[in-house]
């Protein structure tokens, strides 16, 4: 999730101050809104997410490793919060919801099984993974060849940079060319930054356009208030973060993000995994027929949606493909 790392000293205060200890995916969908049971799945359960009625896919679970399928439950790492991936209900609150958790919920009700999200700082997650404390990780994290050495990813969705405008776009921009002698605002030490710095800026120039006036801030809220204070045409940022923003924000009205047909998912997009054990490759393949599962029925574009980030939504489950 190098892309993404900022999110860690953005949220660490909030994340030291609001840790919890392990939260049941059935009581954060129904904090969210959703009417699950609180108790184990039994295979042949169905489980209501977002209005949607989820049974077992018996082709998936044919495939679950016996001991998984007998325990009934999984328990996953993951970081909150990072809006919209995973985040608290409110503040002060246990309860989890968000991108990962439903769509955890979602693959666990495909399953017949349940998955218990546990807190866990993001560095520490890969080596908790290998001491045995989780079952596996939804975090939004990049499926990197690097990390193969130790994990094998489902992938389920890809995102990169996002641009974030004034709801209505009155600056007219349709792609990032469109920012070369604009105002930007950026929050600092991302890799949004690097992005322009060092790929959109010699663009520019090839294009005999003026340069991108980049301002950078402290924080993705600090850079979107320069938008609303008439002080930066755009922001960059994670596209899902952008997409949440936008759909958040002033029920809609304030902001929203710029669609270019040619980077669905973002600018410098990669794909984010949901990361098992290497030699637990059965259990990674039960994963990608629930996830895929998800994707034929519509569910999992329902799930997205409800957070706004449709965008970064990808056509099939795979299994490390950005080895590929």
């Amino acid at each position: 999730m190098e892309h993404l790392t900022p999110r860690h000293r953005r949220f660490a205060l909030a994340a030291a101050a609001l840790a919890a200890t392990g939260v049941l995916v059935a009581g954060c969908a129904a904090a969210s809104g959703n009417e699950t049971d609180s108790g184990s799945s039994d295979a042949g359960d169905s489980v209501e997410i977002l209005g949607t009625e989820i049974t077992v896919d018996d082709d998936a679970r044919a495939l679950l490793p016996e001991d998984i399928a007998s325990a009934g439950s999984v328990t996953a790492a993951t970081d909150a919060p990072y809006a919209p991936f995973e985040m608290f209900v409110e503040e002060g609150s246990e309860e989890l919801t968000g991108v990962d958790v439903l769509l955890g919920q979602a693959i666990g009700a495909k399953l017949g099984i349940d998955v218990e999200f546990a807190q866990q700082g993001f560095d520490g997650i890969i080596p908790a993974l290998q001491a045995g404390n989780y079952d596996l990780t939804i975090s939004a994290m990049t499926s990197s060849v690097e990390r193969m050495d130790v994990l094998t990813f489902v992938d389920y969705s890809a995102s990169g940079t996002g641009i974030l405008t004034r709801a209505g776009n009155p600056d007219d921009i349709e792609t990032y060319l469109d920012l070369c002698g604009k105002n930007v605002a950026v929050q600092t030490a991302t890799s949004q930054v690097e992005l322009v710095n060092d790929v959109w800026q010699a663009e520019c120039e090839a294009e005999g356009l003026d340069p991108i006036v980049l301002s950078e801030f402290p924080s993705d809220s600090d850079a979107q208030l320069a938008i609303t204070a008439g002080k930066a045409a755009a922001s960059l940022l994670t596209k899902p973060s952008a997409g949440y923003v936008a759909k958040t924000t002033n029920d809609g009205n304030t902001f929203m993000v710029v669609e270019d047909p040619t980077a669905p998912n973002g600018y410098d997009a990669t794909l984010n995994g949901i990361g098992v054990l290497k030699e637990n490759e059965e259990f990674a393949e039960a994963i990608q027929a629930a996830l895929q599962s998800l994707m034929d029925d519509g569910t999992y574009e329902t799930i997205l949606a409800e957070f706004g980030v449709e965008g970064i939504g990808i056509d099939e489950a795979t299994i490390n493909g950005a080895a590929s």
